[in-house]
């Protein structure tokens, strides 16, 4: 069952984004991973959300994306998202 990782958020930090952007590209390598959703510009129809920017991640099951996310080579570049933006991440798994 695939397995995906949803990211809400706002930006404050948009050239820290980019330096994110660019460091979390090749932490991907070797992970087999489909982004479904990269956008800063979602859209609200129901409750507040942390921001605009979405961001979901299709993994083929929740080992997979946990192997990414606990990876040694994100977890050292993780805190540039941190920094540049405040919201959340989740993993949900599909059906």
């Amino acid at each position: 069952m695939p397995s995906y990782l949803v990211v809400n958020d706002a930006i404050f930090d948009g050239d820290k984004l980019a330096e994110y952007y660019q460091a979390a590209g090749p932490t991907l390598a070797g992970h087999s991973v489909k982004p479904l959703v990269i956008t800063d510009a979602a859209e609200t129809l129901e409750g507040t959300p942390a921001g605009s920017r979405v961001v979901i991640l299709e993994f083929p099951d929740r080992a997979a994306l946990r192997a990414w996310y606990d990876s040694p080579a994100y977890q050292a570049i993780v805190g540039l998202r941190h920094a540049a933006t405040k919201g959340f991440a989740v993993i949900v798994d599909g059906m």
